[in-house]
């Protein structure tokens, strides 16, 4: 089986290896997508890593995209399924992976690194903050209304009505874009329920960081944070506390909560110097 098409936990798991053969003997790179997203967000930054020297894996969480759900409850057990996905694709050195998250996902890689430190080499928080707590305006509209809800979401995690030509190229339409993909990954989940409001939900009701935190610390996980300085869902200030608890090095970048798609660039120079 292939790193692209993966059995987890008896579940078919899918994970985006950036235009390269997956090759398990080398430095390996996890990007973890956040709420109602999948793997497409890291595309950039997954090719680019692909093509200079490591293997890369960018993953659809249970539930999102093409892995089968449904969602995990939190992130503890998707912090287990980041690890379980990293056995099945055949990654067993230790010290030699880097995991890579974004709003939800930040969270996710704190507590996959917590779990399995001796295999983590670096963590990086893209958007993130902790406590990570969800408005309970968001979160009945979320549940009652889920359409206005994306909208909404939209809304606050972009800074900007437009950017300037860069990736993925001239004309890509960012709010349309990220708009379509949640509603597309919202209609997928069909039988298993709201999507939508159940990532927020996992992001609303975790409390493990300061354990998390301490094993990373323990272990001396080398922690860097990439944060929008204009981002209203993550703003650098909800941030702090977290990145203190971490002796995180932190880049902020002028943009939102889309980093990858407002500030692409920004988002790889300041991944390539958080990775080495």
């Amino acid at each position: 089986m292939s790193a692209n098409q993966l059995k987890v936990q008896g579940r078919a798991a899918y994970a985006y290896t950036g235009g390269k053969r997956f090759d398990a003997a080398l430095p390996c790179i996890v990007f973890i997508h956040g709420a109602l997203h999948d793997h497409s967000v890291w595309t950039l930054l997954a090719r680019y890593f692909a093509h200079h020297g490591r293997s890369v894996l960018a993953v659809d969480l249970p539930g999102h995209g093409r892995s089968e759900g449904p969602a995990l409850a939190d992130v503890e057990a998707l912090g287990d399924w980041i690890n379980d996905l990293l056995d099945a694709a055949g990654v067993k050195a230790d010290g030699g992976v880097s995991l890579v998250g974004h709003s939800m996902g930040s969270l996710i890689a704190l507590e996959a690194a917590a779990r399995r430190p001796a295999r983590v080499s670096r963590l990086v928080m893209v958007g993130t903050a902790w406590p990570m707590k969800v408005s309970d305006a968001l979160l009945s509209t979320s549940r009652e209304r889920p359409r206005a809800a994306m909208a909404m979401v939209n809304a606050f995690s972009h800074s900007t009505t437009s950017g300037k030509p860069s990736y993925p190229g001239p004309g890509a339409w960012m709010h349309g874009g990220n708009l379509a993909l949640m509603e597309r990954l919202q209609d997928g989940y069909g039988e298993h329920g709201n999507l939508f409001e159940h990532d927020f939900l996992v992001c609303d009701r975790y409390q493990g960081a300061p354990e998390a935190v301490a094993k990373v610390t323990a272990a001396g996980v080398r922690t860097e944070m990439i944060l929008g300085a204009k981002d209203a869902m993550t703003p650098p200030k909800a941030a702090k506390p977290l990145a203190e608890m971490l002796g995180a090095r932190v880049t902020t970048l002028p943009a939102g909560h889309a980093l990858m798609t407002e500030a692409p660039e920004g988002t790889l120079n300041a991944l390539k110097a958080a990775l080495g």
